[in-house]
């Protein structure tokens, strides 16, 4: 069970490293093109969430961000045992929720800097953190769909 709080300590680790050598290194707003017209570096900060919605409600992700913690520790040590992809999807959100929450608390916004166009379509600009979030969804919509398929063929 230690390994799965691993993966998480490691993503934390990884994600405050890297938004640590954005902030010492790069000027807010400065952009480094990595691929021409795909993907660039860009020092860039959220006071919200996703595509910068509810700007500057700190206390609002403060709290939600303790509750999905707790709740995430919750099912990794009930249902997690059962489950490596569920273990391992709960690790990804766990360490992405405390990445971006160390942000929150220490700079009052968080640092992004993964910039990507795709087919023209600037999407927005996410981190590390952000990334293991999105990662640990989908892992989890794929541990219940096998989870379903083998309740459902257990039933024939």
């Amino acid at each position: 069970m230690y390994l799965y709080y691993l993966i998480a300590l490691v993503i934390i680790a990884v994600d405050q490293l890297t938004k640590w050598a954005i902030v010492k290194t790069m000027e807010l707003g400065e952009e480094i093109i990595i691929i021409e017209n795909f993907f660039s570096l860009t020092s860039h900060r959220n006071k919200g969430a996703a595509w910068g919605i509810l700007q500057g409600q700190m206390m609002f992700f403060y709290i939600v961000t303790v509750i999905v913690v707790i709740g995430v520790i919750y099912y990794m040590q009930k249902y997690a045992k059962e489950s490596k992809m569920l273990a391992i999807s709960l690790s990804f959100i766990l360490g992405g929720a405390i990445g971006n929450f160390i942000d929150r608390l220490f700079r009052k916004e968080v640092v992004d800097f993964f910039d990507f166009i795709i087919f023209n379509y600037d999407f927005p600009i996410f981190n590390i953190a952000d990334s293991a979030l999105v990662v640990g969804v989908f892992l989890i919509i794929i541990a219940t769909i096998i989870d379903e398929t083998k309740k459902g063929k257990a039933k024939k």
